[in-house]
């Protein structure tokens, strides 16, 4: 069997993609459990094809617990580099936070595969690196003009897995997410909205206006689109934007959903302005059309999967 390594593996997408990886592959785990969960690793930890390392591996002696089950387990396949800052507006007040968990964390995986003789890096990017930008967005758009931390950070991430890629016999792939949802989420607007009515089931304040509009992606879609890209892109570099072949959805939509699940009779209210926070991008539309000529479509649009994880996210708060 094939060993992976997936960084952040036991959060939102990791987990999930844990899941998918483990009839055919050993999974290897990093992550500090500082927003991952071992319940969320539940199914590979029953079945022994997945070993949990606890360990931050933004410094660079937090990668050593990896060597030493490499040295175990046997050579290593695949990276899966889903490590980083998920709290956006933190990484805006604080630029340190998105430096050592976002872009450090990347370097730091790429320097192992080196070592290791690893010769493949998936890489998980964003949306945000794009910036603000009225075109229908596909790979050819620049320059690249990101306005957070994150989606800079994200950036010059992008710019290491190249160089990586086109350093001898190496394959790389860069995953540009959308706004990614359904079930293990730990933050996110539906999570959020939801918290917001179970702690007050008369009233929802939501942030901006409601008319911020995004691409929204089941998370179950999204790793096996992740999974497909791999098995099929030739390489030397995948580049690859991952999402719906709609418009997307609106706030107002996604908060009139989450009402409707969960207290239809509270009231509904907003912050006003454009976005919910500095460095957000309130709309963004991707091109699909390089992930559709690989072969590989979505099934759901953007208000389908924001329905289907209203009601996965509702089910787990209870």
């Amino acid at each position: 069997m094939a060993v992976h390594l997936i960084t952040g593996g036991a959060g939102f997408i990791g987990s999930h993609l844990a899941d998918l990886l483990i009839d055919e592959n050993q999974i290897l785990i990093a992550d500090d459990l500082s927003a991952g969960r071992v319940e969320f690793l539940e199914k590979g930890l029953a079945s022994n094809a997945v070993t949990l390392i606890k360990t931050d591996i933004a410094p660079e002696n937090g990668w050593e617990p990896i060597y030493r089950a490499l040295d175990r387990i046997g050579p290593l396949k695949r990276i899966w580099h889903l490590a980083a800052n998920s709290d956006i507006p933190a990484g805006v007040k604080d630029a340190n936070v998105d430096f050592r968990k976002t872009f450090l964390t990347t370097f730091l995986a790429i320097e192992f595969a080196k070592r290791v003789e690893c010769p493949e890096f998936a890489f998980s990017s964003t949306s945000a690196v794009y910036g603000e930008n009225d075109a229908i967005l596909s790979e050819m758009v620049g320059p690249l003009m990101p306005i957070s931390n994150y989606g800079a950070m994200k950036a010059a991430g992008e710019a290491c897995v190249s160089a990586f890629a086109h350093a001898g016999r190496r394959q790389g792939w860069i995953f540009r997410f959308p706004n990614v949802i359904g079930p293990r989420s730990t933050h996110g607007v539906i999570r959020d909205l939801i918290c917001k009515l179970l702690k007050d089931p008369q009233r929802l304040e939501v942030l901006g206006d409601g008319t911020q509009q995004k691409p929204y992606l089941h998370v179950t879609e999204l790793i096996e689109a992740m999974v497909f890209i791999a098995r099929n892109d030739p390489g030397p570099l995948g580049l690859y934007n991952i999402g719906p072949q709609d418009a997307g959805a609106t706030v107002q939509f996604i908060a009139e959903s989450v009402l409707a699940a969960v207290s239809p009779k509270a009231t509904l209210s907003y912050t006003g302005g454009d976005r919910g926070w500095p460095g957000d991008v309130p709309k963004f539309r991707y091109d699909i059309s390089k992930l559709r000529s690989l072969g590989w479509t979505p099934k759901f649009g953007s208000r389908e999967a924001v329905q289907r994880a209203v009601a996965e996210i509702k089910a787990e708060l209870g």
